[in-house]
């Protein structure tokens, strides 16, 4: 929004803004917060930050925890979920020694990092990635995890016999139109907020899922930019729910028996404005840059799936007999595949492919960097999809017979599976210092321990309480 500190203090001036917010992504991927009187806002204010505990970011020990958040004058925006002018700022973190030097972990910095080191590789001069979001919207949620009691319950209006014969089918809401797709207005006027807020919306849509599953779908920009953008969309979408009386959520997996929620990533990249993934004669019409770049995924894909599905709930999304992928393979057209070239970009200049197995339980901006980092590792070793197993996989793969027979590497099927590919396999990820080795190791460890769930399931009463 701005280009500079005095730009952004005029602004506050002129138009009265009551409160400067600023806002930095914590490790696991949840923004946090501190509102400053606009007042006392300077543009010395703007240019060294302000001070913050690390240790509560998950970015340093209590022993040594003093950091500073850094407003990134370019991302400034009017937010909308405050009943007075503010004027919100996506925040860099920083060491206290040195302010222009940002954190070794700060996410964002990660994702710079990863963007520069596959243009350093000199295939492109610039990528883009275009994400969608998937997330449920309820009426009513709640839940309770104690000792004696635990359990959950969704309420959704307007389905079975209050729903006037309109009530979207269970797996079966694709594309639905109004009246079964009773959010259609609230996906409106939450779309209308977020482009106010500086992302643009290519489209909205109801999704499969029949119990208010719903998709936004962004337009392509750089890694960083639509990590801040994910950040704002998950921001926009929980405000206006609860604003509207409602709840959403990003869970990769709510409901049992209806489709998951992910977060589809697609990737193109140009030079010199030539799109590199086209080739008219190439597979699909992508290029040998594209599929190096999909196998470099692919053939990493079990250890990046601890910063891509980073939550025990994202593997019961990943699961056969849905559109969430468990196989690490790519095709044209095809949904079941992790990677998929989609069939309708006919353009040279849409050139492109989408990684469909991530969900928004990731660090967004640790989740392309992963992505990207993998894609680098393929376009520098110049790998070949047939010299992985990776595919082209025709037909549905979920019916595929003897997968891991054939050597089809397969998604991890729990966390603990890919905490432990991830200490493993991850010098992709270290390479020229982008992700820090103390990073992934904290990352796994902790990923590993979160895995281990003691707490008894209330399925497990059902199915064994009697026995």
């Amino acid at each position: 929004m701005f280009e500079s500190a005095r730009e952004a203090i005029d602004y506050i001036k002129r138009n009265e803004i009551e409160a400067v917010d600023l806002k930095a992504c914590d490790l696991q991927g949840r923004w946090k917060h501190v509102t400053l009187p606009a007042s006392g806002v300077t543009e010395r204010t703007l240019a060294e930050g302000v001070g913050c505990d690390g240790s509560n970011y998950g970015l340093k020990g209590v022993g040594s925890s003093d950091m500073i958040l850094k407003p990134d004058c370019s991302t400034a925006f009017r937010d909308p979920f405050w009943d007075m002018p503010v004027l919100s700022f996506i925040c860099g973190i920083h060491e206290t020694d040195d302010v222009e030097s940002p954190c070794r972990y700060d996410p964002r910095r990660i994702c710079e990092a990863a963007e520069k080191r596959l243009l350093s590789l000199g295939a492109g001069d610039r990528i883009e990635l275009g994400p969608e979001y998937e997330f449920y919207v309820f009426d009513g949620v709640s839940f309770e995890n104690s000792p004696l009691r635990t359990g959950f319950e969704i309420t959704v209006k307007g389905n079975g016999n209050g729903a006037n014969g309109h009530a979207p089918a269970a797996k079966g809401a694709y594309h639905a139109e109004q009246p079964s797709d009773r959010h259609a207005s609230f996906r409106g006027r939450l779309c209308r907020i977020i482009e106010n807020m500086g992302v643009r919306v290519k489209y909205h849509h109801h999704e499969v899922g029949g119990h208010g599953q719903l998709e936004i779908e962004t337009a392509f920009g750089p890694p960083v930019e639509m990590g801040d953008a994910t950040m704002k969309i998950k921001y926009a979408v929980k405000n206006f729910a609860a604003a509207c009386g409602m709840t959403a959520t990003f869970m990769p997996k709510p409901i049992f028996g209806e489709p998951g929620s992910g977060l589809h990533v697609h990737f193109k990249m140009f030079r010199e404005g030539r799109p590199v993934f086209s080739d008219p004669k190439g597979y699909s019409g992508v290029s040998a840059e594209a599929l190096s770049f999909i196998t470099g995924i692919l053939r990493n894909s079990r250890s990046l799936s601890a910063f891509a599905n980073p939550s025990i709930n994202s593997y019961k999304r990943l699961v056969r007999g849905y559109e969430a992928p468990i196989a690490a393979v790519f095709a044209a057209g095809n949904r079941s595949a992790a990677v998929r070239i989609p069939g309708y970009a006919k353009r040279p200049e849409d050139a492109r492919f989408e990684y469909r197995a991530g969900d928004a339980t990731a660090n967004p901006y640790l989740m392309f960097a992963s992505l990207i980092m993998a894609g680098a590792e393929g376009l520098r070793l110049r790998l070949r999809p047939e010299d992985e197993n990776a595919g082209p996989a025709e037909g549905n793969v979920f019916e595929m017979r003897g997968m891991e027979e054939s050597g089809i590497r397969l998604l991890p099927a729990c966390l603990q599976e890919a905490a432990e590919a991830l200490e493993k396999s991850h010098s992709y990820l270290t390479e020229s210092g982008v992700f820090p080795e103390g990073l992934v190791k904290f990352w796994a460890e902790s990923k590993r321990a979160e895995s281990i769930v003691a707490a008894p399931q209330p399925i497990e009463y059902e199915l064994y309480y009697d026995i």
